[in-house]
């Protein structure tokens, strides 16, 4: 059976943009947290608790789309999700009270938990009729659209305009393209029926190898977000305006890696290249954090985005390709794996520093890349033809049973 009836080209624009509107609409609400915050008049602690809702969120919609995902398909979970985050953003920037801001927190985070792993699966699908490693270019849509969304903010803001204007105009210009490209999104692969259900959702060994290492690189990622810029700022003393530098730095690295990592994704494996990757983010964190230096900053946050860029993209590409698990699934479970970063990361380092100060606990993103480098060892890399014949045997067998 041919899964891909649609131009291979058609089916990967269609699925980097569902990528680009969600980084646009998290880059877009993140660039007016400051106003909206405002407008509704909470502290730091208030703010902080508000936010969990957002956590709660997506956990709830992990743990929904683990289960569903093989009856219902990554198709249409994607579409609910992205349908859910940009009819939920303007509602959420014009938030005025707690309990309104909570909603809207808590519904962010199902759309988001229902997008992620549900494109990163239909990237796994469109990577599989191009017949080469192409995800880290979906991520790098993401970040192109953050980036985006947080410039169109910062001008949103200085021209006067609301935090909820703002986002009716991006989340319509992005609704009205994502509907223009609906028709080419990939297909759905055959539903695993019967009985096999519960053979199809196993967490494999693998499947929990590739989940660990997603979730370091993760841990790492959020704390380089949210400690990048207070190092240079406070720690070194620099002012925030270096501090801004710093975090800037890091992102554009991160997005830059993301549009070559492909090409050198293809030419080493998969293995030696999450092997090659941490060892940058190590070395680079550890040579930057020695110098105890701005410049030692910039070079260490940059190497860390170098390194981390094209790590989850990789690990999801493997996920979707676990012999007898389906796509969807396989994603899932590695994006579930990962969750718990949001929760870990900041405030590890955090924590760290209380005890040691800010440069000595930022060497834990060094251990958490040097763990991944050892855990790489144990990666296997399935065949590009082992997925497909495994996947559609179970789905046979499915068909055959009785649901």
């Amino acid at each position: 059976m041919n899964y891909f009836p649609t131009a291979p080209r058609a089916q990967r624009a269609s699925v980097a943009l569902q990528f680009f509107a969600m980084g646009t609409t998290t880059g877009s609400w993140a660039a007016r947290i400051p106003t909206v915050r405002a407008q509704i008049g909470l502290s730091d602690a208030q703010w902080g608790l508000a936010a969990l809702a957002s956590t709660a969120g997506s956990l709830i919609s992990l743990l929904t789309v683990m289960y569903l995902v093989g009856r219902v398909g990554p198709r249409r979970m994607a579409c609910a999700g992205v349908l859910l985050l940009l009819l939920n953003a303007p509602l959420l920037a014009g938030s005025t009270h707690p309990a309104a801001l909570v909603q809207g927190l808590l519904v962010q985070g199902l759309a988001t938990g229902l997008l992620a792993p549900s494109m990163n699966a239909q990237a796994v699908e469109v990577e599989r009729s191009y017949g080469r490693r192409i995800m880290s270019s979906f991520h790098a849509c993401f970040s192109v659209g953050q980036l985006a969304g947080g410039v169109f903010g910062a001008l949103a803001a200085g021209a006067g305009m609301s935090p909820r204007a703002q986002l009716v105009v991006s989340s319509a210009v992005l609704l009205v393209l994502l509907l223009a490209g609906y028709r080419t999104l990939p297909a759905d692969p055959p539903r695993v029926a019967g009985g096999r259900r519960r053979e199809a959702r196993r967490v494999t060994p693998q499947l929990a190898l590739l989940a660990v290492i997603a979730l370091l690189a993760s841990v790492n990622e959020g704390a380089a977000v949210q400690w990048s810029a207070q190092y240079t700022s406070g720690y070194l003393a620099a002012g925030a305006s270096v501090g801004a530098v710093t975090f800037t730095t890091f992102s554009v690295a991160m997005a830059v890696a993301r549009t070559v990592g492909d090409r050198l994704l293809n030419r080493l494996g998969p293995s030696r290249f999450v092997l090659l990757s941490e060892l940058v983010v190590a070395s680079g964190m550890a040579v930057g954090l020695a110098t105890g230096t701005v410049w030692g900053a910039l070079l260490g946050f940059a190497a860390l985005g170098i390194g981390s860029a094209c790590v989850v993209p990789t690990l999801m590409g493997l996920a979707g390709q676990q012999p007898g698990i389906p796509t969807a699934v396989g994603v899932s479970v590695v994006s579930l794996g990962q969750w718990p970063a949001i929760l870990l990361g900041p405030p590890l380092v955090g924590g760290i520093a209380g005890l040691v100060g800010l440069r000595a606990a930022l060497y834990a993103l060094v251990v958490a890349a040097v763990v991944i480098v050892l855990l790489t060892r144990r990666m296997r890399v399935p065949s590009r033809d082992e997925h497909t014949v495994a996947s559609r045997a179970l789905a046979d067998r499915g068909a055959a049973e009785p649901a």
